[in-house]
This record gives C-alpha cells, sequence and structure tokens, in this order.
C-alpha cells in the first residue's frame, strides 16, 4: 500500500498543504500526477501528487496513528501515466511560490495548459474537432436586459463571432433560449503558423553588431539592451537566435501583448521556419494544448509567446528574450500576481541560460540594476542607416487659441498637419489612452455621478452599441435617460476617448479613411490582426487608438504620430504615473518616420512643462531617469524600497477595514526595521463583486527581514472567516 501526498486543486492560503490518501492498486502513480480526490463534502476533486511512499501499515493503523481518517485513491482515479512537468519546472513553480507568496497549487495551474491543468475543468479539455460559432437571428432587445443586450450588439456587428469571443455563458444562453442568436458549428482547424517567405540575415549595422558582441560576450545572466525606437533591435535578437540554435539549443522570446505577437511570430518565421511555436491565451484550449505537446516533445526550438509563455515546457534553453520589457502586461493581475521578467530570470537561473531584455524605455528598476553592476548593459541610441528621430511638437492646450472653431478635441496646429499628411499620401497615427466616446456621465442639476455598483468607477458612454460601461469590472447598462435621483433629462457628457476622436476625424476629414484600435475593438480578435494588415498596407490614412498601437508596431508609411491628451495617465494615484507617461509618449513618437520619410509628432498637453512630457517628446531616456530617481528615492518607491500591497475584502465594509488595521498594527508591533505600512486605505476601485476592499502597501528595504513574519501572519489572517486577503508583491499600483 503507498501513502499519496495531495495536493487539492483549490487555491486558498489556508489549504496550502499536502493531504495525505492511500493508495492500494498496481498502476504507476508518481510525484506530478494528477489523480481524483473525494475532499470534505466533494466526491470529484482535482488532486496534485507531491510525494509516494510506501507503507506496510493497514488503513486503520494509520488513522489510529494520525488521529484522522485517510480516504482511498483507486486505479479509475490516477489520471495521468507520465509526470506533468520535470524537476526545472517544479523548481520554477517553488521559486515562483516562494517569492510571490503564492498556494503552490496556483502557480502550477498558471504553468499549464487548461487540458494538462491541476483542475476539474481540465478534465472537460480539449479533444475537439469542431468550433463553435455564434451567428444572429433576429436583431431585437425587447425584453432583453442590459448585459444581453451588450452582447446582442456585439454579435449583430461581428456575425458570425466564435463562442468564446461572446463573454458570459449565461447571458450567451438566455439570447438562445429567446431566439436571437443561434450556434453554428464549423470544422476546426487545429492551429498553424502560415509559412513565411525565408528571408536571409540583414546586414548588421556598427551598433547592432557591438550590441550582439556585447551580449553574446557577457558574463552575467541578465543583459539590458536600451535601443531607441527604430534601433533594429529585432534583427539582434534574430542574430543571437541563430547562434543559440547552432548550438544546438532552443530560445523563448516574449513580447508584451498579444497583438504584437502575430508580427514577432511573421519576423522568426521568416527565418526560422517551421522550428518556431507560438503561445499565449488567445489561442483555444486545443490549440494551446496542441502547441504545448509539440514544444514539449522537442518539435519546436523557439517558443515566441506573450507573459504566460513563460513557463512553456522547452528543454535546454540557451536564451530568454523578453521584448519592450517595460510594458506592464507582463505583470499577471490576479493570483499568482506574477511578473514575466522576474519568472524568466528565475528560470534563466535554473537552466543556466542568458535571459535579454529589451526596451527603448527600461523600467527604472531594469536601469537602475544595469547601473549595479547587477545585469549587463548594451545600448544602440541610434535609429538604423542613421535615420533622424521625428522632430517633436509639444501643443499647450491652456491657450484656447491653438483651437480652430472645427474642434474642441483636435488644435488648429495638429489638424493642419494631419491635413498636409493626407494631402501627400502618407499615414497619421493618433493615441489616446481612453476609450469609449464620453468617459463620463453626470446630472448638472443635483450633481449626480454615474459610477459602477460593483466596483465604484465612472461608467463610460461607448457610441458602438450606445451602452455605459465600466472598464475595470465590465458592468454595463443601457445609456439613461434621465438622473435616477432627480429625474433630470438634459444630463452632462465629460470627457473623451477614441470613439469621439474617431467621429472628430470623419467630420473633419470626410474623405479621409480612418480604423479604430482599442480593446473594444480587440474583443474579436480576428478584427486586430486584420486592422494592422490593412492599415501597414495603405487601406486606412488615420489610426486612431489606445497604448496598444504605440507599442513594437512597424508601419513605414506614418509620417505623423500625435498623442491626442498627454495628461491621461499623469493624474492616476499611483508612483509610476509619471514613467508611465513617459514610456507612452516616447513609444508612440517612435512609430513615426521609420521609413525613408522622416518623421514628425505632436503632444498634445495641458503640462507641457511637465518633465514626463518634455523628455518623453524628446525621447530623453536619460534625463528623465535622474529625474524620475530623485523622485523615487525621496518617496521610498521601488527601485530603493520594495513594495508588497495586501487587499482585504468582505461583503461587509467593517470586517474589511478592521481585518486589515489589526494586520497593520500586528506586523508594526513586531518592530521590523526599515518597514513603512500606509493604509488602510480604500483603492480606486472601491468594491469587487460586492465585496469592500481596503488595501495596506508594506514598503521596505529587504525582504528578508520581513518574510517569516509576513507568512506567519497571512496564514493566521487567512483564516478569519469572511474575509479574502490576496497578496501582491512588487505591485505596479496601490
Amino acid at each position: 500500500m503507498k501513502i499519496i501526498d495531495v495536493l487539492t486543486e483549490y487555491g486558498k492560503r489556508s489549504l496550502d498543504r499536502t493531504f495525505s490518501y492511500v493508495y492500494r492498486g498496481d498502476k504507476r502513480i508518481e510525484p506530478r500526477f494528477r489523480v481524483r480526490i473525494s475532499f470534505g463534502a466533494q466526491e470529484a476533486v482535482m488532486g496534485f501528487v507531491l510525494a509516494v511512499r510506501d507503507t506496510k501499515k493497514t488503513i486503520k493503523e494509520l488513522e489510529e496513528e494520525n488521529g484522522y481518517a485517510f480516504k482511498e485513491i483507486h486505479d479509475y482515479d490516477i489520471i495521468d501515466e507520465e509526470p506533468l512537468v520535470d524537476d526545472q519546472m517544479m523548481e520554477l513553480a517553488n521559486k515562483v511560490s516562494q517569492y510571490y507568496l503564492a498556494p503552490f497549487i496556483g502557480v502550477l495551474q498558471a504553468m499549464l495548459p487548461l487540458s494538462l491543468s491541476p483542475k476539474t475543468s481540465a478534465l472537460r479539455g480539449p479533444k475537439i474537432a469542431y468550433e463553435q460559432w455564434v451567428e444572429l437571428v433576429k436583431n431585437d432587445e425587447n425584453d432583453l436586459t442590459d448585459k444581453q443586450i451588450e452582447m446582442l450588439r456585439l454579435i449583430a456587428s461581428n456575425t458570425p463571432i466564435l463562442k468564446k469571443e461572446c463573454g458570459s455563458i449565461a447571458i450567451l444562453k438566455k439570447l438562445l433560449e429567446k431566439g436571437r442568436v443561434k450556434i453554428i458549428l464549423k470544422e476546426k482547424e487545429r492551429f498553424h503558423i502560415r509559412p513565411e517567405e525565408r528571408e536571409e540575415p540583414h546586414e548588421m549595422s556598427l551598433e547592432q553588431r557591438k550590441a550582439f558582441d556585447d551580449i553574446r560576450n557577457s558574463d552575467k545572466g541578465v543583459v539590458l539592451l536600451e535601443g531607441v525606437t527604430g534601433s533594429g533591435k529585432t534583427e539582434v535578437y534574430l542574430r543571437l537566435s541563430e547562434k543559440v540554435l547552432e548550438e544546438g539549443k532552443s530560445v523563448l522570446m516574449l513580447v508584451p501583448e498579444i497583438n504584437l505577437t502575430p508580427a514577432m511570430v511573421e519576423y522568426f518565421s521568416r527565418r526560422f521556419g517551421p522550428k518556431v511555436a507560438i503561445l499565449h491565451s488567445e489561442l483555444t484550449p486545443a490549440e494551446r494544448y496542441d502547441e504545448y505537446r509539440r514544444i514539449a516533445r522537442g518539435d519546436a526550438s523557439i517558443v515566441v509567446g506573450a507573459r504566460s509563455a513563460v513557463f512553456a515546457p522547452l528543454k535546454n534553453i540557451g536564451l530568454i528574450i523578453l521584448d519592450e520589457e517595460h510594458v506592464e502586461s507582463y505583470k499577471q493581475d490576479n493570483s499568482p500576481y506574477y511578473h514575466a521578467r522576474e519568472v524568466a530570470i528565475m528560470r534563466g537561473e535554473i537552466e543556466g541560460c542568458k535571459v535579454l531584455l529589451g526596451s527603448a524605455t527600461p523600467t527604472l528598476e531594469s536601469k537602475a540594476r544595469a547601473d549595479k553592476g547587477v545585469y549587463e548593459y548594451a545600448s544602440m541610441p541610434h535609429r538604423i542607416n542613421e535615420k533622424a528621430l521625428p522632430h517633436t511638437e509639444i501643443i499647450d492646450l491652456r491657450d484656447r487659441k491653438v483651437f480652430s472653431k472645427n474642434s474642441e478635441k483636435l488644435s488648429a496646429p495638429l489638424i493642419a498637419k494631419i491635413k498636409e499628411k493626407l494631402d501627400k499620401g502618407e499615414q497619421a497615427l493618433l493615441l489616446i489612452n481612453r476609450r469609449g466616446y464620453w468617459t463620463g456621465i453626470e446630472c448638472p442639476k443635483c450633481g449626480h455621478i454615474f459610477t459602477c455598483p460593483n466596483c465604484g468607477g465612472n461608467l463610460t458612454f461607448h457610441q458602438e452599441d450606445s451602452m455605459l460601461k465600466c472598464h475595470h469590472c465590465g458592468f454595463v447598462e443601457k445609456y439613461p435617460e434621465h438622473c435616477p435621483s432627480c429625474g433630470n433629462t438634459r444630463l452632462r457628457r465629460v470627457g473623451y476617448g477614441t470613439e469621439r476622436v474617431v467621429k472628430e476625424l470623419q467630420d473633419l476629414f470626410p474623405e479621409a479613411r480612418v480604423a479604430r484600435m482599442d480593446s473594444d475593438i480587440g474583443k474579436v480578435s480576428k478584427n486586430v490582426e486584420k486592422i494592422l494588415h490593412e492599415f501597414k498596407d495603405g487601406k486606412y490614412d488615420i489610426l486612431v487608438g489606445t497604448q496598444m498601437i504605440a507599442k513594437g508596431h512597424d508601419f513605414p508609411n506614418v509620417t505623423l504620430s500625435a498623442v491626442v491628451l498627454a495628461d491621461i495617465g499623469l493624474s492616476l494615484p499611483t508612483y509610476r504615473a509619471s514613467e508611465r507617461t513617459f514610456q507612452l509618449i516616447a513609444q508612440a513618437v517612435g512609430r513615426s518616420g521609420r521609413s525613408k520619410r522622416v518623421g514628425e509628432a505632436m503632444i498634445q498637453t495641458y503640462n507641457p512643462d511637465h518633465y514626463a512630457i518634455k523628455n518623453g517628446a524628446s525621447q530623453d531616456y536619460g534625463a528623465f531617469y535622474l529625474r524620475e530617481m530623485q523622485q523615487r528615492r525621496i518617496t521610498e518607491y521601488p527601485p530603493y524600497w520594495n513594495c508588497i500591497l495586501l487587499e482585504f475584502s468582505s461583503s461587509k465594509e467593517e470586517k474589511a477595514v478592521e481585518s486589515s488595521m489589526d494586520f497593520k498594527k500586528e506586523i508594526l508591533g513586531l518592530g521590523i526595521e526599515n518597514l513603512n505600512v500606509l493604509g488602510p486605505i480604500t483603492p480606486f476601485y472601491s468594491m469587487n463583486n460586492g465585496k469592500h476592499k481596503r488595501v495596506l502597501l508594506l514598503k521596505f528595504k529587504k525582504r528578508e527581514s520581513i518574510d517569516s513574519y509576513l507568512r506567519q501572519l497571512l496564514q493566521r489572517f487567512s483564516s478569519l472567516a469572511g474575509v479574502d486577503i490576496s497578496v501582491n508583491v512588487d505591485p505596479l499600483d496601490y
């Protein structure tokens, strides 16, 4: 008989330990197998085996010795025939769990694709041959809820649409029952990378060659490559990968956004053909399963993917690359809250390979580590072939004279410059990092502001489907006919986003072809690649978008990039506000003039003297870095101090407040040196699914000084009834 030590699929901190079962059969069962277990009142819970021990004792003897009943695992409960992960991936999972103070099972679930994940839903994983599409039957909104109307409008404007892109299954079920839509099956085409015409390596410039040599010759495990936009970092990635493959090793290439992945796949497949695999969360479960198994078998030696691809089952890795390492989407926004950069560095240590971080605007943390000599540093300060950086003009919106009578959003100089580019047959790219049409609705009579009942955020009006939406939690409602507080029918509409800018451009330039790119468009995955390709092919004259359009794209005919309102990010309550603003402006400016024509850029702002805006416009990373580091030192934020964010949530507000205050009192009472605790703070989004939130921000010099105390307190406070605690190590916001 064997004793099987099993983790349950439940990721609660109070259950982050093994539970022992017995097995009396003859089937192979080993650590890293999944098993079905009976746990509490649940009869079919997924478990993950951590240890297997032989015993000669009977079940009765074991129960008497341990003081609790032993449940049994049967032959039919053993799911796998081979371990799911190898020694190195288990070591990585343990490192991630320890660093991010996350339950071990939660890390394993994040690492593995759905079909192989240690969770019950994995048993319904893909062995599918068909895709389900939803087709409009009747565009009738009578007797529908607001959520149902939102989905119906999405389907109506994109029919047919993949079932998984509709959103809530429960809402879709209601639309099916009411006969508004129907499901159609299409034969599933498993994922394949489109064969690209093979491309020979480009001749490297002197700067590219020097960066290549510096990276190859470095004896440090991590290298930061700082290269201005258009300096040719991708060619350096390709040449380094070529060398690694010649050595018989593999390459992991990470990109920050799913919509940037196809372009990088194209670059790599042109150079390396069928050796390339792709992994990201927008693949269907079947596609992800296929690619994962192909990588695990060794059929691919290069993996290109977004954040979760850092866990790809590649063997013998020789190089890990993070392109655009500054982008915040590398940070997971739910438990286990890992950052792909830090996980990549952990994996590089385990694999004994080099990690390359590339960016035109590195995070302050990475640049500071390079300055200290922790990372190697390589730079490419000039564009390929010495192309000039765009000439940039900052437009002061405080001066009302810059506006013409034709527009309240676009200044006269910007309108004139767009017209000039259109007349020359060139393209323009306009960035406003806010989606929707109006960004706030309020009543001028009584002051009522339309906010989200779930999280407290402001509701944004979307013209496309005439709905008010919360951009944080997804709540929607129809545009109101009157104020719910006083009945006033004349509501004030404030602010503007991508939809409003598109409308303004269409009114100003009726002959221009204008496209929009934001996460509303991106809900339907086929739209993103289609619009990007069509814009690159010249089928649109102007592209308006959020930060999605500012990163990594190469549009040869774009000679004007403009930031419509550069101040949006500066007002956010976060210590990273200036850094984000600088990065976004610098990246947006860098999209212009990347081919033969000289580029221009225009920045509209109410804060023309702010250093983030001035340095972003001139792409002067060095000046920004020095100024921002001074601010961080004074305010005791990273990279000088470390942070951990604790979020306490409860259906009863007083419980969230009380538990957070008690936690603060206890941890401060320990007398830990160099520990500051901010809060309890009511966060910007104060609720989540009807639960009230309070946060504590722990600021400290050294992690080891608080680690053991923090673990003990978390274990104790996590058992409090009616209070959930989430732990976010190295948070990007608070």
